[in-house]
């Protein structure tokens, strides 16, 4: 059963991780190349992320650049961020693609926060579907007298200490995105 808890831990600790990626997607004041990074650009017959058809690099203080390793790319990555809709509009340099961030509106900001409350939700949804997934576990172990009423109990508890560990990390990212969206 400690096996049980601790796949738990490490698969909330996982869900945490995804909620972080997930959030560095989010465009703030600042420029963060996974804004664009994974946007698929048609090159060669194929899909690639943007990361693989060149690289990309931050010029602060609101502006991201692609450096595209074949010119005849260019107009393929302008095109892909463009259709995007992430609300950049690209400049062609020779083979640098620039990408302006306007600053942003309160009305933005405001409705960035309620997306990242959205979207933190469905990762805490996820979370207590982990803990009764676990609990169901650790009810039907007891049931089937593998486990005493006592390490039931203890069981609980630490797959609900794990839950509420990752929650407390899922609201720290939440404040720093935030914090970053103030800015």
């Amino acid at each position: 059963m400690d096996e049980l808890v601790k796949s738990h831990e490490a698969r909330g600790r996982d869900l945490v991780g995804a909620f972080q990626k997930e959030l560095s997607g989010f465009r703030t004041n600042r420029p963060v190349s996974q804004l664009i990074e994974d946007i698929k650009v048609e090159y060669a017959g194929q899909f690639l992320p943007l990361k693989q058809v060149g690289s990309i690099s931050i010029v602060p203080p609101r502006e991201i650049q692609v450096n595209v390793w074949d010119t005849s790319a260019v107009h393929a990555v302008q095109k892909a961020i463009e259709t995007a809709n992430i609300g950049l509009t690209p400049s062609v340099q020779g083979n640098i693609v620039r990408v302006m961030l306007p600053p942003m509106s309160d009305e933005r900001r405001e409705e960035l926060k309620r997306l990242v409350k959205t979207v933190a939700e469905k990762f805490r949804i996820q979370l207590r579907a982990l803990r009764d997934e676990a609990n169901k576990k650790i009810e039907a172990a007891a049931k089937a007298k593998e486990v005493s009423e006592d390490q039931k109990f203890k069981l609980r508890e630490r797959v609900q200490k794990a839950i509420d560990a990752a929650n407390k990390d899922i609201e720290g990212l939440i404040e720093r995105k935030f914090q970053e969206i103030e800015m």
